[in-house]
């Protein structure tokens, strides 16, 4: 198994994340700066696997699991070169990055594009450059399906064009752009290409992550009040918010509420670790591939759900639509199961049950 860095491995995709690499038996190095994190969540992932999460890179003996947690910011090079050369020195060199590392909010990168596109862009290619340095050349990006924009044609297959409406999608689709011209596979658009560069890299474009680890132990905990539907539904489940608010209930689909494609967190780990597996099996290339389910759930199809799972009445207001907003956005995950032989295992049904079981538990999330 592999000894692995994975940037910004403490929050919501990149907790869960590690507890499938864990399971593999692969060996963790996690970077984080914890501005929209909690190391409390990989403290319970290592014990989920009978393990001590590391607080300083220790040598680690034996072919097991392992995991440890450096507190650093990708965008600082001295960290990164630190972590690599402490790696060789130890005899055990980084043999690939997952890259989580970067800001998320929609809203919040049009308030604050400058900082966005420092972390996001600014962070990648810092990472890029000491990875290059040291020699690891297998990189998993985590990409977004907010880089299609309003889309033109549902699903989207990942041929669909890269028009971003704001900052966050803007500096995501710059990235792209960086990894291919890394690569060596700048002007062409094939999903699949070989490296002439010699490099692996996996950009996988994430639709709606959702749902929690089954054990309701680790989920999602986001900085004050939630931009996404999903946690903001399970906070007024549980009492922490009063109601929520549907932006539009006139879109042309099935009830007037907006539909996108959840994918619960689990499967989009998974789709992770077969993608690192395709690529260090595989020769040199650039992979450009959807993680999503296929499948759309409108916004009261997500309350009714959580509703069903949760035992408890969820109130909520309709308000305006939001300039921007789309009013279906589904992935064609095809491409994904032909590639990395993944497709997603779990249902709406099993999102909100464990999204549930985690926030029932959690009310205050990792604060509790």
């Amino acid at each position: 198994m592999a000894q692995l860095l994975i940037t910004g491995g403490a929050g919501f995709i990149g907790s869960h994340c590690c507890d499938v690499l864990l399971e593999a038996g692969h060996q963790l190095v996690v970077l984080d700066d914890f501005s929209n994190s909690s190391a409390i969540a990989l403290e319970r992932v290592a014990d989920l696997h009978g393990l001590s999460l590391q607080r300083q890179w220790a040598e680690h003996h034996g072919s097991g699991s392992s995991i440890s947690l450096i507190e650093g910011d990708v965008r600082e090079r001295q960290t990164l070169d630190q972590l690599f050369t402490r790696a060789k020195a130890l005899g055990r060199s980084i043999e690939a990055v997952i890259h989580f590392a970067g800001l998320k909010a929609v809203g919040e990168s049009v308030q604050q594009p400058l900082r966005y596109w420092d972390v996001n862009l600014v962070g990648s290619q810092r990472l890029l450059e000491a990875m290059e340095t040291h020699g690891c050349r297998t990189l998993v990006f985590s990409s977004s399906a907010t880089l299609y924009g309003t889309p033109e044609q549902v699903p989207i297959a990942e041929s669909a064009p890269i028009q971003p409406i704001n900052p966050y999608g803007a500096s995501k689709a710059a990235v792209e752009t960086l990894l291919a011209d890394v690569a060596g596979c700048s002007g062409c658009s094939d999903p699949v290409q070989s490296s002439p560069k010699g490099w692996r890299i996996a950009r996988l474009r994430y639709f709606n992550p959702v749902g929690a680890h089954p054990s309701g132990r680790i989920g999602e905990d986001p900085n004050g009040l939630p931009n996404n539907l999903f946690p903001f539904v399970t906070q007024v489940a549980v009492g922490r918010r009063e109601a929520l608010q549907v932006f539009g209930d006139d879109w042309p689909t099935r009830d007037g509420t907006g539909v996108r494609d959840y994918i619960h967190v689990m499967d989009l780990a998974e789709g992770h670790r077969a993608a690192l597996k395709t690529l260090l099996a595989g020769p040199p290339q650039l992979l450009t591939l959807n993680l999503g389910s296929g499948q759309g759930a409108s916004v009261l199809e997500v309350i009714q759900a959580t509703e069903a799972a949760s035992g408890r009445s969820i109130p909520y207001r309709i308000a305006p639509r939001r300039p921007g907003d789309a009013a279906i956005t589904v992935a064609d995950p095809s491409l994904a199961e032909r590639v990395l032989g993944w497709r997603t295992q779990r249902t709406l049904n099993d999102i909100c049950r464990d999204g549930w079981a985690w926030q029932k538990a959690n009310p205050h999330g990792f604060s509790t």
